[in-house]
C-alpha cells in the first residue's frame, strides 16, 4: 500500500473501511469505494484508476482541540522534577521568564506542527500563556505560524491565565483586547479562590463584552470537592452566556459521589458546554505520590457526558513538556490511549467522533467530511477493524492531502539542540 506513483488521473480506492458517522450514518465502520479527481472527492469514475485497498481503514484528518504548542519539547531543559503537577508548573515558570522568545517559540511550534501534520491532523487549538509580558510576545508569533501553515493546518489560539489573575489584575484587559484583535478564544485555568462564582461571572463577562468564545482548564485535581465545573454550567445558564464554552480536564468529577456527579453532567448538559478530555496527560499527573501506586487513572466521565448528549472530544494535550514528558500530537496515539484507558471498546456509542467531528463542531473547524467536492484528504492505515487499529502505532500510515500523498518524514530531535542548554 504506497502511493507514491499515484495515476495523474481520476483514482478509484476500492474496498476501503471507514467509521459510519463520516457517511452521516450511526453504526460501526462501513466498507467503501472512494474516488479522487484533481485532489477533490468525485463520484465514481468509470475511466478511473482502480487500486483495491483490501479493507485499509481510512480516517478524515484529525483535529486535535487541547494542546500547548508554546510549552512543547522544553523538557530537555525544563523536566518536571517528581512528576507532579506542582512540579510541572515550578518548571515551565523560570523556563517561560528566562527562555521564551520569539525565536525559541517560533522554532518549537514549527517543530510541533511538522509532527502533527506528518500524523495526519488538519486542525489544532492551542493555548498560549499569556500573562504579562508573554502576551505581547507569544501572539504575535502564534499569527506568523497560523499563517506560514495555513494551507496544511488551521489552527485556533487560546489564552491562558490563572483566572484569579483573569479577574483581578487590570492589566488582563490588555490581554483579553489582544486575543480578540487576533481573532482568539478567552481561556484561563481554575484553581481555588475566594468567591469564584463570583470569578466565573466576572470572566464570561468579559468574554462576552468582546464576543469571544471560551476555552477554560477546570478542576485539574483529585480533589472531589473542586466542582468549577457545576459553577460553570450554572452561570453559563443564569447569564444566558450563548458563545461556545468548552471546559478541558474536569478530573475531579469522577472522584465525586455519583448524584452529585449526574446533577452536575445534567447541568453540563443543559448548558450545552463542549468537554474535552485529555487521558494521557492526566493519567501522567493525577494520583501521583511518590512509592505509591496510582488508584485512578485521572480522566472525568466521559461515557456518562455522551449518554446525555454532551459534545465530548479527547485530545493530546502537551507534547514534552513538564506536564506531559512524551507525546508526538498524534492523534492515533491519542485515539489508541483514551480506548484503552477509558474502555471506549463495547460501547454503543461512535467514538470516532470525538476524535474529529464533535472537536471540529466544538471550535468551529470545518467538519472532516468525505463528501463529494470536498478536498480528498485521507489518513489510510494497513488495518482493517479496530482490533488490528488499535494494537499497533500505524507508524507506517499514508497520508493524503489534496490526493496526494505527503512526506511524513518525523523531524530530528536533533533540530531543537541548538535552543536547548
Amino acid at each position: 500500500m504506497d502511493f507514491k506513483d499515484l495515476p495523474q488521473g481520476p483514482l478509484t480506492l476500492k474496498n476501503l473501511t471507514v467509521p459510519a458517522c463520516y457517511l452521516g450514518q450511526t453504526g460501526d465502520l462501513r466498507r467503501i469505494d472512494i474516488s479522487i479527481e484533481n485532489g477533490r472527492f468525485c463520484g465514481l469514475h468509470p475511466q478511473a484508476d482502480v487500486i483495491d485497498m483490501g479493507g485499509a481503514m481510512a480516517f478524515a484528518p484529525f483535529t486535535d482541540m487541547h494542546t500547548h504548542l508554546d510549552k512543547g519539547h522544553i523538557w530537555p531543559r525544563a523536566a518536571n522534577p517528581d512528576g507532579s503537577f506542582d512540579g510541572a508548573i515550578g518548571a515551565v515558570q523560570p523556563d517561560r521568564q528566562a527562555r521564551w522568545s520569539a525565536d525559541d517559540l517560533r522554532r518549537r511550534m514549527d517543530f510541533s506542527l511538522r509532527c502533527a501534520y506528518a500524523h495526519g491532523t488538519s486542525a489544532i487549538r492551542t493555548h498560549l500563556d499569556s500573562a504579562a509580558p508573554q502576551d505581547v510576545i507569544s501572539w504575535p508569533v502564534f499569527r506568523e505560524v497560523q499563517q506560514e501553515w495555513a494551507d496544511r493546518i488551521t489552527l485556533q489560539a487560546v489564552c491562558l491565565v490563572g483566572l484569579a489573575e483573569a479577574v483581578t489584575d487590570p492589566a488582563f484587559a490588555r490581554t483579553a483586547d489582544l486575543v480578540a484583535q487576533y481573532g482568539g478564544i478567552l481561556g484561563c485555568a481554575t484553581y481555588p479562590m475566594p468567591d469564584p462564582r463570583r470569578a466565573v461571572q466576572e470572566f464570561l463577562t468579559i468574554a462576552e463584552a468582546r464576543g469571544l468564545a471560551v476555552d477554560m482548564h477546570v478542576d485539574e485535581t483529585a480533589d472531589p470537592s473542586s466542582n468549577y465545573l457545576r459553577l460553570i454550567a450554572e452561570t453559563v445558564l443564569e447569564l444566558g452566556f450563548d458563545a461556545p464554552v468548552t471546559v478541558g480536564h474536569c478530573c475531579s468529577l469522577a472522584m465525586q459521589e455519583e448524584a452529585e456527579a449526574k446533577q452536575t453532567l445534567d447541568l453540563v448538559a443543559k448548558a450545552g458546554l463542549n468537554v474535552v478530555s485529555l487521558p494521557m496527560c492526566n493519567m501522567y499527573l493525577q494520583d501521583r505520590r511518590a512509592g505509591r501506586t496510582p488508584r485512578w487513572r485521572g480522566i472525568t466521565l466521559v461515557h456518562e457526558m455522551a449518554q446525555r448528549g454532551i459534545n465530548v472530544s479527547f485530545a493530546s494535550d502537551n507534547t514534552r513538556d513538564p506536564f506531559y514528558a512524551y507525546g508526538d500530537l498524534d492523534m492515533i496515539e491519542v485515539m489508541r490511549e483514551a480506548t484503552r484507558i477509558a474502555q471506549l471498546d463495547h460501547s454503543s456509542y461512535d467514538w470516532t467522533r470525538a476524535f474529529s467531528t464533535n472537536p471540529a463542531q466544538a471550535c468551529g473547524f470545518r467538519a472532516p467530511s468525505l463528501a463529494i467536492g470536498q478536498p480528498a484528504d485521507l489518513v489510510i492505515c494497513r488495518a482493517r477493524n479496530w482490533t488490528e487499529m488499535l494494537a499497533r502505532p500505524q507508524s507506517n500510515r499514508i497520508v493524503l492531502r489534496g490526493g496526494k500523498q505527503i512526506d511524513r518524514t518525523l523531524p530530528d530531535y536533533a533540530e531543537l539542540d541548538p535552543i536547548m542548554p
